[in-house]
């Protein structure tokens, strides 16, 4: 778990108190998917209990997990940028315990409170750069010579 993804280093508790006014409790299966890449975002979670891996398709292969996501981490950042599409796929592991946010409803209160608007910009945009990061890192040690690491 890192402090960029996490609900509650992510967002002043205000903020988080804001947001949570907004969430209602789910519950998936192992196994059951939370989401395709390249379908419509609408939705996103925050982790109570369990693990959500998120993975990417690959072609020809299997989809590689680049990340496995655990209690108070936010699932899914797609639901923020236009055009509202998954840029990855999102599964359970285990049974996992939610909540989960209508997209719609949040973008409208981030324009509606510009504070609170600007914390969660930022809160997924360190989401974002997190998730590149482990992306390529996860790619480079699946299909690179080498992996990630420092050999020459």
């Amino acid at each position: 778990m890192t402090s960029t993804t996490n609900l509650s280093t992510g967002l002043t508790a205000g903020h988080r108190e804001q947001l949570m006014r907004m969430a209602r409790e789910v519950s998936f299966d192992a196994g059951t998917r939370l989401f395709e890449e390249g379908r419509r975002a609408d939705r996103f979670w925050i982790v109570r209990t369990g693990t959500v891996a998120l993975d990417l398709r690959v072609p020809g292969r299997r989809a590689a997990v680049v990340e496995s996501l655990g209690h108070g981490e936010l699932v899914g950042w797609s639901w923020y940028f236009p055009p509202y599409v998954w840029q990855l796929g999102g599964q359970a592991l285990s049974p996992v315990r939610a909540y989960e946010f209508d997209a719609e409803a949040v973008r409208a209160m981030c324009a509606e409170d510009p504070e609170f608007g600007r914390a969660i910009a930022d809160w997924v945009g360190r989401v974002v750069a997190h998730r590149l990061h482990a992306s390529r890192v996860r790619l480079l040690d699946l299909y690179a010579p080498y992996g990630s690491g420092g050999r020459i």
